[in-house]
Parts: C-alpha cells; sequence; structure tokens
C-alpha cells in the first residue's frame, strides 16, 4: 500500500526544506567565519555552460582551495525546477524563468549561430538570407529548450517555417551530426569554438545572427548567499569577461 502526502502535509515538507537549507547555509557561514573562505559550493549550469564553466571553476578552486565544489548540469527544465525549489547556491544559464522571483547577474555575452559542415552550400555564400533557410533540415535540441525556443522565435518573426530533421538532447551530438552533414543547427558560439577553430563546421553568415544574449549567474530571490557563494558571484563578475572567448563578432570567435 502506497502513502501519499496531503496537501497539508506537502507544504510543511517544502517548508522543512528550506528550513533545512537555511539551516545549513548558517552552519557553513559560522564555519568560514572562523576559517576563512571554505565550505561547500553547489553549482548548476545548464547544458551549454559545461564547455566554459570547468574553467572558471578551476581558476576559482586555485584561488580559494578549502572550497569543496558540487556541480551539475542540466537541461533548462531541470535548471527552472532547482531554482524552484532552491536546491542550489547557484546557477549559470541563459534566460532565467521570467516567472520566477530570480536575481540574476549577467557576466558575458552568449552569441547564438547557425553552424554547417564547410561542404554544405550555403557555407561558400558571403550572405545568407532568412529565407534560404526555408527547407534546410535543421538538427535541434528537445522541445523547451532555450536554445531551440530562441531559433523557433526568430525564424517565426522571419515567416520561416523550421524543418526538424532530428531532435538531440545533447549539444555535443548535434555538433557530430552536423559534421557528419546531417544538417544545420544553432547552438551557442561557445559549444562550438573548437569546431570552429579546426574548420570541422562553419558559420553560416545569415542576416540577422548572430543572436546576442547573456550568461547569467542567478539564484532564487530567497537565497541568503553564503560567504563562499558571495566569494563565487565577486570572483565570476570580475574575471569571466577575460578568460572566457569573446564571441558574437560578425558571428566570429574574435
Amino acid at each position: 500500500k502506497r502513502i501519499f502526502l496531503t496537501h497539508a502535509g506537502e507544504e510543511l515538507y517544502q517548508h522543512a526544506r528550506v528550513i533545512a537549507r537555511q539551516l545549513k547555509d548558517a552552519r557553513e557561514a559560522l564555519e568560514s567565519l572562523r576559517e576563512g573562505i571554505s565550505g561547500r559550493l553547489d553549482i548548476a549550469i545548464i547544458s551549454t555552460a559545461k564547455y566554459f564553466a570547468p574553467t572558471l571553476l578551476s581558476r576559482f578552486c586555485v584561488l580559494y582551495p578549502a572550497v569543496q565544489l558540487k556541480l551539475s548540469v542540466s537541461n533548462r527544465a531541470g535548471i527552472v525546477r532547482q531554482l524552484h525549489h532552491n536546491e542550489v547556491d547557484l546557477v549559470i544559464m541563459g534566460q532565467p524563468p521570467q516567472e520566477m522571483g530570480v536575481v540574476m547577474e549577467p557576466f558575458a555575452r552568449n552569441a547564438h549561430i547557425i553552424v554547417a559542415p564547410p561542404t554544405h552550400p550555403l557555407a561558400a555564400e558571403k550572405t545568407v538570407e532568412v529565407a534560404d533557410l526555408a527547407g534546410e533540415d535543421f538538427l535541434l535540441r528537445e522541445k523547451g529548450s532555450g536554445t531551440r525556443q530562441l531559433l523557433e522565435r526568430f525564424l517565426l518573426a522571419h515567416g520561416v517555417e523550421i524543418h526538424p530533421r532530428m531532435e538531440m538532447s545533447s549539444n555535443e551530438t548535434i555538433k557530430q551530426a552536423t559534421i557528419a552533414g546531417m544538417g544545420i543547427a544553432f547552438l551557442s558560439e561557445h559549444s562550438v569554438t573548437l569546431e570552429l577553430e579546426t574548420k570541422r563546421l562553419k558559420i553560416l553568415p545569415v542576416v540577422g545572427l548572430p543572436i546576442i544574449r547573456d550568461w547569467n549567474l542567478v539564484h532564487h530571490r530567497d537565497k541568503r548567499l553564503s560567504p563562499v557563494a558571495r566569494a563565487f558571484k565577486a570572483f565570476l563578475l570580475e574575471q569571466a569577461p577575460h578568460m572566457l572567448p569573446v564571441v558574437g563578432e560578425r558571428g566570429m570567435i574574435a
């Protein structure tokens, strides 16, 4: 026989989780005051950020060797869930959920581009009109992905219907499928830096692209940031602009 929480029980459970988290934050804050910046930092990142986040985290750990990191990587739906339940200290993502009370700090540009294999017919063009993309096979992220939503809005604004060839939940799989000639892809430029440098992929010079958004450091508005989290926030806002590749310069890596 299964047991389910009543509505009142569910409310009590959620409040208990918040209280437990606040007690943990308080213990870590006191410990940090006694020993300097130390303790655990729980960070969640959107899957696209995995291409640059380790570089930032590595540098932070050099500066603060007593900090223990827990890193989780998820899609947008997973990140929003973690924010909603206040499960992590900080989140690195693109567009934060508008319907949720969060605090966000932009720290770098996030340029979105369309890439294709160098042998693709449009790859040789100096300019590609949005209308030229009609009928092209797109390799897409799953429905609900922030990257996919951005592409769909862009094409809809230009009256172009998207033609999905395949849906995938991994940027890495999309890149490999694009390199193999299965279609074209709309991705964050940070996720294809290596492939562009090695000429395995090429940016299509589509009119109206790149679309520039921000990478944001986000936390729930009710989150009381520990000294460790505050130290990471200060580090990221100061160092990220100098450590990440500059993107969005006419669709090319600067």
